[in-house]
């Protein structure tokens, strides 16, 4: 049990990479909060958890991740169930439809980089100081290879996780003091909800372009996320911290 005795967030869990993120941690020994602001997702993923791991293995907190006082609460909460935070996975991520970059509308910018910016702002304000009374702790963002690898098209979304990037590497220079360990997950798109804004539609066509772009020559699962984060959060990546970790099937190459 690689992660026995520690608890984490992940944010944006109750879908996709941060479902499985979730779910594995569980699987090594974390309790989890489980947090999304869909709530049918968010109940589900807890649900599957607690009658997996045992009652009582997870929580579920609704919280929009822009929002300050909802991220304080969310914490909160946290503290108040399991009385420490071991892990921090930023994970809820949002993004525009791919297209012409003057076609985003100004309030659709605006939250693609309040979700996949400013939510790592917000987290880091409530959860540093926990870590820090702790001795420690982990935090992840999750990233992209769009922050790496610049597509046309997905022009603010590329932005918005090379500033995701560029954040963990910061925060890992002056965090480590503090023996906490800052680093940033850049997955190739996933079969999930967000791969038609990704590709500007979802047809076969599309899939096989896309596709064509991966060495490996699928998509991304939750499944390889979770194992990279669960590498990055437990204490077999104890001296790893500012790095962007491609699991991207050789895409960025």
């Amino acid at each position: 049990m690689r992660l026995e005795g520690k608890v984490a967030i992940v944010t944006g869990a109750g879908s996709g990479f941060g479902e499985g993120i979730a779910k594995r941690f569980a699987e090594e020994g974390a309790k989890l909060v489980v947090n999304d602001i869909n709530d049918g997702g968010g109940e589900r993923v807890a649900s599957e958890i607690d009658r997996a791991q045992g009652q009582g293995s997870a929580l579920y907190v609704r919280a929009d991740v822009s929002d300050n006082a909802a991220m304080a609460g969310l914490v909160d909460r946290a503290l108040a169930r399991f009385g420490r935070i071991d892990i921090m996975v930023n994970n809820a991520g949002t993004t525009h439809r791919n297209g012409p970059m003057l076609g985003v509308e100004e309030a659709v910018f605006d939250r693609v980089f309040a979700v996949n910016v400013k939510s790592i702002y917000l987290a880091a304000l409530h959860v540093v100081p926990v870590m820090r009374k702790q001795g420690g702790g982990a935090i992840l963002n999750t990233a992209s290879t769009a922050g790496l690898r610049a597509r046309a098209g997905l022009v603010w979304y590329c932005g918005s996780k090379g500033a995701a990037i560029m954040l963990s590497k910061a925060m890992a220079q002056e965090l480590a003091p503090d023996k906490i360990r800052v680093n940033a997950l850049c997955p190739v798109a996933g079969d999930t909800p967000l791969l038609p804004s990704f590709m500007g539609g979802d047809t076969p066509e599309l899939r096989a372009k896309f596709l064509a772009s991966i060495p490996l020559g699928r998509f991304a699962t939750p499944l390889d996320v979770a194992n990279a984060a669960l590498y990055l959060a437990s204490d077999e990546g104890a001296f790893i911290t500012g790095v962007a970790l491609e699991v991207d099937g050789g895409r960025c190459i």
